[in-house]
């Protein structure tokens, strides 16, 4: 084989290593996309998360009560 047909070889998977890794990242990309597009469809907005908390307190405080309670009882 002549040098120039390696050369050829060598560049020839080069470039098809590369396109490969390009294609790759092409598919990641827009994987991340389409993810980051369902987190801001599913985003909790700051009213949601007010009465999370909301509920959450009062439920503690409930909680509070019981034990001030049973406490009270002895």
């Amino acid at each position: 084989m002549e040098m120039h047909s390696l050369i050829d070889m060598l560049v020839g998977l080069i470039l098809a290593g590369g396109a490969w890794w390009a294609n790759g990242m092409n598919r990641e990309q827009k994987r991340i996309e389409i993810l980051l597009n369902k987190t801001r469809e599913d985003y909790a907005t700051r009213t949601d998360v007010r009465d999370d908390m909301r509920r959450v307190m009062e439920a503690l405080h409930r909680v509070e009560d019981k034990l001030d309670k049973a406490l009270d009882k002895r």
